[in-house]
């Protein structure tokens, strides 16, 4: 599934988790890197704004569904896809590397959140190695020289897969950098995933996340802070929309 944002074109090109673990496994076996990102409506107002996210964007090799109207949208241009929150592949992924022997790392939100996050994984992937959990300084720029230290000091863990909990858009550009200097490790940017395990943030309920309500959910538990993220993600949807009518793919 294909979206457009001017003349910039972004590919979900892993419709299914199911797809998604595969390829995953496949990079842990065959000892290569790769950055996963999580298309959402966020990230696409972003992306029209932002050349540097778009540099990121293109550098990531696995994109998946992040977001109810990305996967309606999708149906709309007759290419389903799953949703695939990267707060619901955080356990799965764990699994994934605890089965296949990967040592991971940790990067993002605060040194607590990430410790009591890895207490969490550990419990729950037996055989898990978290061999680094590092919080970036406030401030961060995922291109200067704290986030080629920081991948340094990953490469020198040995961990060859790493969660980042940094948030759109220093996630997914601290990847593209990973990708560059640090082409054998995995990045996997899964925004606040790492904090809602470690309880620091509280997700919205299962029924809510049913009923497509999260993003309500999150506007009401931070009104000042997201009221005009929504705002601008509603102003550009219905161009999204239409262009998925008109664009319709063939099976």
């Amino acid at each position: 599934m294909k979206f457009w944002v001017g003349t910039y074109e972004i590919d979900i090109n892993i419709a299914s988790q199911a797809a998604l673990e595969r390829a995953v496994e496949d990079r842990f076996n065959d000892d290569q890197g790769f950055a996963l990102a999580t298309l959402n409506m966020d990230h696409l107002d972003k992306l029209r704004r932002d050349s540097a996210f778009q540099t990121a964007y293109a550098a990531q090799d696995l994109v998946v569904a992040d977001g109810n109207p990305i996967v309606w949208m999708s149906k709309l241009a007759g290419r389903p896809v799953d949703l695939m929150p990267g707060s619901d592949l955080v356990l799965p992924l764990t699994r994934l590397c605890a089965a296949h022997d990967v040592p991971m790392a940790l990067v993002g939100s605060t040194q607590d959140s990430l410790e009591r996050a890895a207490d969490v994984l550990h419990r729950q992937a037996p055989g898990l190695q978290i061999v680094a959990c590092i919080a970036p300084a406030f401030g961060f720029n995922p291109e200067r020289e704290e986030a080629r230290r920081i991948l340094h000091q990953v490469a020198l863990s040995g961990a060859r897969f790493c969660f980042l909990a940094l948030g759109a858009p220093k996630q997914e550009r601290f990847a593209a950098l990973g990708r560059e200097l640090t082409p054998h490790i995995g990045f996997a940017s899964v925004g606040a995933g790492l904090d809602f395990l470690s309880g620091s943030q509280t997700r919205a309920p299962r029924w809510v996340r049913k009923l497509a309500l999260e993003w309500l959910w999150r506007l009401l538990s931070s009104p000042g802070r997201l009221a005009g993220r929504y705002a601008r993600n509603f102003a550009v949807l219905p161009g999204h929309v239409l262009r998925s009518v008109v664009r319709k793919q063939p099976l």
